[in-house]
């Protein structure tokens, strides 16, 4: 008999069906996959079988142990959650309390739902922290999130998650921001979990690559109705549906240009960047100690060019790349066709118009208070104060057109916001802002991590169109292994400030020398 049956599950919010008459079952020890793009309904389906969604008309049965979830009261439906339903959230910054400490989140559920003191729910707290592999859990359960890394406060929430042994996890996009190496630990976390405790999982994920390593079967969802399923061999080798075959089909491209022999365009030497830290005790009276993050890294990008720099988090890319960038002190020399940063803010801003940059979220980077045309065109307000109202929105729409946006898509396109806009269109709109002052070189911060990856491909087709028609040079940052194979004409391994390896992508993803390398590329396998 299913754990779980989902009879046709519908979700509304007024006149809009997000979720249209979904049915699947989950059987005892399953693991189970709703895949697809952001939108499709699947975050919904899950809140939905756990009464989560406000101001929502919820239809259809979802049968649990043959009691209908959708009509249970509230009072009866706590006792559920989190006792034999848990739920891992997509973002655990967002979704544990930076006021309370991890330990003490976490003994509130024993607390709350087994109904133990205070001193054994702190115990238990360290217990289960520690099953989830977290190094020294006694002395991690008095930290906060703020002072975790990505993947300790993923396992923070899963450890939440499984203080009440449930007999079914939903776990909604456990590994979307993490690291390669990371989210195998998690995946492979999640597993031996799952193993030990007997429950079933539903799997919440964008990420094909983690449908495959992790489940035993799949549904995918499109515009709130389930295309296709079946077990994850059959599907993924035999697609029936079109969006099946388009998101399989989805992985990035290589398609650059030739390696050049020009001289470099940017050329970094011994580029240091420390930070003070303080010293304990009364030498911290005298004299501050030093952190060090980011250690004589030296490279060249020339024109036209794709350098990327891999790394997990805390490995100094963004460090890297904020010194490239003149908006980090440092030591050592950064020259972009010939100039250097300088003291004179004068000079500087002629650089700056020749280095852009496209960050990672496109929705914290673009104000929401400034329309398209002054997003687009403040660059030239900047740079090029003379270029009169007229010429300016003339330059705005073409730095548009090139990026693939236009009035005839979006009728009265300057004029609209940047929330009226997808993730990927946002996106376009970051790089139109960058390309409107036509620099040599863009900085490429983690581009496409926030993206579907059907949209995450047409942004790199983009950027590599983009770098065959103006010619420019990319330091991209990333941690994607897929993305620095499809664009890269050279490749850093960063890690712990220092670069380990370097060489061309052939040379470091095919045959690298490093451990760390070869571990971030199983990783990504």
């Amino acid at each position: 008999m299913s754990w779980l049956d989902v009879q046709e599950l519908s979700v509304r919010f007024g006149d809009k069906p997000v979720v249209d008459r979904i049915s699947f079952q989950i059987q005892p020890g399953e693991k189970f996959a709703l895949v697809g793009e952001s939108g499709s309904g699947k975050s919904i389906t899950a809140l939905s079988l756990l009464g989560l969604v406000d101001d929502a008309q919820v239809s259809g049965r979802a049968l649990w142990g043959g009691t209908d979830l959708l009509t249970l009261p509230e009072r009866v439906m706590r006792g559920i959650r989190g006792q034999d339903i848990a739920m891992v959230f997509q973002e655990p910054m967002t979704a544990l309390n930076p006021l309370f400490t991890i330990g003490r989140q976490i003994a509130e559920v024993f607390e709350l739902k087994q109904g133990l003191t205070q001193v054994q729910s702190a115990q238990a707290a360290i217990e289960i922290l520690a099953s989830t592999g977290v190094s020294e859990p006694a002395r991690r359960v008095g930290s906060y999130p703020h002072q975790l890394s990505g993947g300790q406060r993923q396992r923070a929430m899963i450890a939440m998650a499984l203080a009440c042994k449930p007999k079914l996890l939903l776990a909604d996009e456990p590994t979307t921001a993490l690291d390669v190496t990371v989210r195998a630990q998690i995946l492979a976390l999640l597993s031996d979990l799952q193993r030990q405790y007997g429950m079933s999982v539903l799997l919440i994920t964008h990420d094909l690559h983690v449908v495959r390593q992790f489940a035993d079967r799949v549904a995918v969802m499109e515009q709130g109705r389930i295309v296709e399923a079946g077990a994850v061999a059959e599907v993924f080798a035999r697609p029936r549906h079109a969006y099946t075959r388009k998101l399989i089909d989805s992985t990035p491209v290589r398609n650059v240009v030739p390696d050049s022999p020009a001289p470099p365009l940017l050329q970094a030497q011994a580029l240091r960047v420390a930070y003070p830290v303080p010293i304990a005790g009364i030498r911290g009276w005298f004299r501050k100690a030093e952190f060090v993050a980011l250690q004589e890294a030296s490279f060249a990008i020339p024109p036209g060019q794709t350098l990327g720099v891999v790394g997990e988090s805390g490995s100094g890319k963004s460090t890297l790349a904020l010194a490239v960038l003149g908006l980090q002190k440092f030591s050592g020399s950064v020259q972009c066709a010939g100039q250097a940063w300088s003291r004179d803010a004068t000079a500087n801003k002629t650089l700056r118009a020749k280095l852009q940059v496209v960050f990672q979220d496109p929705f914290s980077s673009l104000s929401p208070r400034m329309t398209v045309e002054e997003i687009v065109g403040e660059g030239l307000r900047v740079h090029a104060p003379h270029v009169g109202v007229k010429d300016r929105k003339k330059l705005v729409l073409e730095a548009l057109a090139d990026v693939g946006l236009s009035e005839t898509q979006f009728p009265g396109l300057l004029q609209r916001y940047p929330h009226a806009f997808s993730g990927g269109q946002r996106q376009r709109l970051a790089i139109a802002r960058a390309l409107i002052v036509r620099p040599q070189l863009l900085v490429l911060d983690e581009p496409t991590s926030a993206l579907d990856v059907t949209i995450q491909k047409q942004v790199l087709q983009l950027l590599q169109q983009l770098q065959r028609t103006h010619g420019m040079a990319y330091l991209l940052i990333t941690h994607d292994m897929a993305v620095i194979r499809a664009m890269a004409h050279q490749v850093l391994v960063m890690q712990e400030g220092k670069i380990l390896e370097s060489g061309t992508v052939d040379q470091v993803l095919d045959a690298p020398r490093h451990g760390y390398t070869r571990a971030l590329v199983a990783a990504a396998a």
